[in-house]
């Protein structure tokens, strides 16, 4: 996907193999933050005073593509008992560990 966005790349060498914005250690998630936390386009310029305003759109561009990419369906968390609980059910059902 990195390449459809020119301005980004993943090497796994720099920043744990995340995206980043092309030549920086600037990962694509910490620009994600600095929106999550109200911060402006102008705020996120001023904290990465090399970038530019395309880098920044650049970085937004990536993620909704990575949003919009089909993933595999997982089960809702709230469909999936507790580990403890799993473990107790296959007791009783299997009737190891003696009688319920």
């Amino acid at each position: 996907m990195a390449a459809e966005h020119p301005r980004i790349e993943i090497d796994p060498d720099v920043m744990v193999g995340k995206p980043v914005i092309k030549g920086t250690r600037i990962t694509v998630e910490a620009i994600l933050r600095r929106f999550a936390d109200g911060y402006s386009v102008s705020d996120v310029l001023d904290d990465y005073p090399h970038l530019t305003a395309d880098d920044v759109k650049a970085a937004l561009s990536y993620a909704a593509a990575a949003m919009a990419r089909p993933s595999k369906p997982r089960a809702a968390i709230a469909d999936v008992p507790p580990p403890a609980a799993n473990a107790a059910r296959s007791l009783r059902t299997t009737g190891e560990g003696g009688a319920p």
